[in-house]
């Protein structure tokens, strides 16, 4: 069901933002740079010139991945009316904050206002679709559509099911996502913070408690995790390192030889705590960590390192087709 299919169901040529935020720009950055033509949705008075800014810092980062750029802006209009901002849309992906009041709220009058043809998408990062489409008439239109910050940047997307999503819309969604070059997949059934953040939150939960108790600084720990798994894993995920560390019996093999002593080290890991103590503890590490730069020059030089790994790798998106004349 992930490998996307040739032919989209229907056209994507206007897509609606909602929410001018990190993610909704950058969610509105790719879609721009694939030639749709985008509405954002914001109630901020500011949010206009947030959004501008926001793209204007992306701008450079997606000339680098070969998406055109050039005037794109002029294809967005900004809209703080939702019912008029998603009334002629093909797409809606919403980035409203992580509250399920406020998007039950957003996704009823969405529901009501877009066109019945449009593929409605909610970027949470962890509240089930099955939550925020109870509040809505036809629960089977609604579909997690998660990225992995930066969306304009990393590849993947989790298209997670609610309880009532019909295959038509996961099978929609994962070919519009696909048509912006990105990695969609869709997972068989749904679970809170699905999977790609779970395994950020296991993994940052023992990096919290190795620094909090004095094993290594933040920085120590970075680098530990760059100059190992981070660069395994860029190549090769955890279940097949663990077959290749098995040799010839693979897998089966690790388990059966190495598995128990692995498990054994399970209870002992970290269960630590955001307390106060803690949180000096992190403050003061990123302090003289990273405080030399902005996060802005952060950021920057680690989007320039990614796009330098997914070359590599061969994941960019620098061959994705024009989503415009793909679905044309």
């Amino acid at each position: 069901m992930n490998a996307p299919t040739t032919d989209a169901p229907a056209a994507y040529r206007r897509a609606t933002v909602i929410g001018g935020g990190v993610i909704g720009i950058s969610w509105a950055a790719l879609f721009l740079a694939h030639g749709l033509e985008v509405t954002a949705n914001d109630p901020r008075p500011d949010a206009e010139q947030q959004v501008l800014a926001g793209l204007a810092e992306i701008t450079p980062t997606l000339s680098e991945l070969g998406l055109p750029t050039e005037d794109f802006a002029s294809r967005l209009r900004f809209e703080a009316d939702l019912a008029a901002a998603v009334a002629d849309a093909d797409v809606v992906q919403e980035n409203g904050p992580e509250r399920l009041e406020v998007k039950q709220r957003i996704w009823r009058a969405v529901e009501h206002a877009a066109p019945a043809h449009a593929l409605l998408a909610t970027s949470t990062s962890g509240i089930p679709a099955s939550a925020i489409a109870e509040a809505m008439e036809q629960p089977e239109r609604l579909v997690v559509g998660h990225p992995f910050n930066p969306p304009h940047l990393v590849p993947l997307v989790e298209i997670v099911p609610g309880a009532k999503t019909s295959a038509r819309t996961l099978l929609q969604a994962r070919d519009f996502y696909a048509s912006l070059g990105k990695k969609p997949q869709i997972l068989r059934k749904e679970i809170p913070g699905f999977v790609a953040n779970r395994l950020q939150s296991a993994l940052f939960r023992e990096c919290v408690h190795l620094v909090a108790e004095g094993v290594v600084t933040e920085a120590e720990l970075d680098e530990i995790v760059t100059d190992s798994i981070g660069l395994r894993w860029a190549v090769a995920g955890p279940f097949r390192t663990f077959h290749l560390g098995g040799g010839p019996g693979g897998l089966p093999h690790f388990i059966q030889h190495l598995g128990s002593a692995m498990e054994a080290t399970w209870p002992g890991l970290g269960n630590p705590t955001f307390d106060e103590p803690t949180v000096a503890v992190l403050t003061e590490q990123a302090q003289e960590a990273f405080g030399d730069e902005t996060v802005g020059e952060l950021a920057a030089g680690r989007d320039r390192a990614q796009i330098a790994l997914m070359r590599a790798l061969g994941k960019t998106p620098d061959t994705a087709p024009d989503i415009a004349a793909v679905h044309a």
